[in-house]
């Protein structure tokens, strides 16, 4: 049977979105800020009221670092560390108690919140968009979901970077006209133009033209690592960028690795629950949500 859309909420990329963009001044009765357990909950009712999904997930993020990631890749992440190898805090310690808070008002209105072992949030949510038999909406404001934009299965990304009330509605038309690239070789483009933010450095001189280029040229990556070791033919490659691509083949191998989205690390939750309307209430008073609470309960009667 064929389900309605499903709603993933990268729930790390929203919850540090709103820790950022809402003031700190938002606090529960007790001072505990809130801003971003408040932030996030009207995310959620602005976006299920506008796309109607049949369920939404909060997918979570058990490990944001894994270490199979880290032994592909030794730079993954490490601009994020402190100086004992940690995440490091960059909000002051004002977030930390904020997100089990998150996930507790998730379970009150009946929206499962799922992670996995040695896994990040990016890896459930390309696992419950497999499994889905129906439409997707992805939310997040991270471009490495991209890869998962499939227009046969409607699975979209709603990309919030510039603001929830803002988001880009991805596609794999969106895509092209961004990137010149389809989503089925978002991979091997994010692997070449490297991603500072993640740890990626890239091939050195490729950018996103120069990645799109050659893709529309030699098809994917082991098309172009190809055309660049066949030194005694032809090729549109120009010399430092060949240098380059050789140089960095070890590179190239563990990132696309690294990149990929991993599909088959959880099962699909029990997707039947539903809100508890009186503790979620209980809830709102007591960490001030003011009228959030009444959106989001509005909000989640909208869907089953």
């Amino acid at each position: 049977m064929s389900h309605g859309r499903l709603l993933l909420l990268d729930s790390a990329s929203l919850y540090f979105r709103a820790f950022f963009g809402i003031p700190k001044t938002l606090k529960a009765p007790d001072g505990t800020v809130v801003n971003a357990l408040r932030g996030i909950l009207d995310f959620t009712s602005t976006l299920t009221t506008q796309y109607s999904p049949e369920a939404v997930v909060a997918c979570w993020d058990d490990d944001w670092r894994p270490q199979w990631r880290v032994d592909l890749l030794d730079t993954y992440k490490t601009q994020r560390l402190d100086d004992e190898g940690g995440e490091a805090d960059t909000t002051e310690g004002l977030l930390g108690p904020q997100v089990p808070l998150i996930a507790e008002a998730f379970d009150l209105l009946g929206i499962p919140v799922v992670g996995a072992a040695d896994f990040e949030a990016d890896d459930v949510i390309g696992t419950l968009a497999e499994a889905w038999d129906g439409p997707v909406d992805i939310v997040t404001g991270d471009r490495d979901l991209f890869q998962l934009v499939d227009d046969d299965r409607g699975i979209r990304v709603l990309y919030v970077a510039r603001g929830v009330s803002k988001h880009d509605v991805v596609d794999n038309a969106w895509l092209r006209d961004k990137y010149g690239v389809d989503a089925s070789s978002y991979v091997d483009f994010a692997v070449m133009r490297g991603d500072a933010s993640d740890g990626l450095p890239g091939v050195a001189g490729i950018g996103d033209k120069t990645a799109a280029a050659l893709l529309a040229e030699f098809g994917d990556l082991d098309g172009i690592l190809a055309a660049a070791k066949a030194i005694d033919i032809r090729s549109s490659i120009k010399p430092r960028v060949r240098a380059s691509l050789l140089d960095s083949v070890d590179y190239i191998t563990a990132a696309r690795e690294v990149v990929a989205v991993r599909r088959d690390v959880c099962e699909l939750p029990d997707l039947s629950g539903a809100a508890d309307a009186e503790a979620f209430t209980a809830f709102g008073q007591r960490w001030g949500l003011g009228g959030v609470t009444e959106r989001a309960l509005t909000a989640r009667s909208r869907w089953a």
